[in-house]
């Protein structure tokens, strides 16, 4: 049990978690997961960290097949500028290693942002907060146990 799944049953969200033998040689964590679980990689979705140009962080959930657009991902923060966080910031302010970072019930809360593309989804994947692990659930459920915003943030 990790904490994002604790949280998504502390709120009754439904949900299903999905795992599988993660091989540490993998380059894309993400599309592994979508690899191994037989998903399409456009409904199962990365959490990226970015640092905005006042200083704070901020996330950005968005499909794994997918680039993320900087400046897309500062305007939808509120931000002139955004730049890919530092590792150790990430670690740091999720609570979880790189390739099993969640956006749900990271450590500090951050501004977070979700691709509009995962709204024509029933059901999304993002991870679960450890590496072969994942979890599906509505994006607007998502939306809400994060306090997050859509907008379309691929490049």
């Amino acid at each position: 049990m990790t904490p994002a799944i604790t949280l998504a049953e502390k709120q009754g969200i439904a949900h299903t978690v999905h795992s599988y033998q993660h091989d540490p040689a993998s380059e894309s964590y993400g599309l592994e997961a979508a690899e191994k679980l037989d998903l399409d990689p456009l409904q199962v979705f990365k959490t990226l960290v970015v640092s905005l140009d006042s200083g704070k962080l901020a996330v950005m959930v968005l499909p794994v097949s997918s680039m993320l657009s900087l400046k897309a991902a500062a305007k939808a923060a509120g931000a002139k500028k955004a730049a890919m966080a530092d590792a150790k910031a990430v670690e740091r302010s999720s609570g979880y290693v790189l390739g099993g970072v969640s956006p749900l019930a990271q450590k500090k809360r951050l501004p977070t942002v979700i691709d509009s593309s995962a709204q024509s989804f029933d059901t999304i994947f993002v991870s679960a907060g450890r590496r072969g692990l994942e979890i599906e659930l509505a994006a607007n459920d998502l939306a809400t146990l994060t306090g997050a915003s859509f907008a379309g943030i691929q490049a």
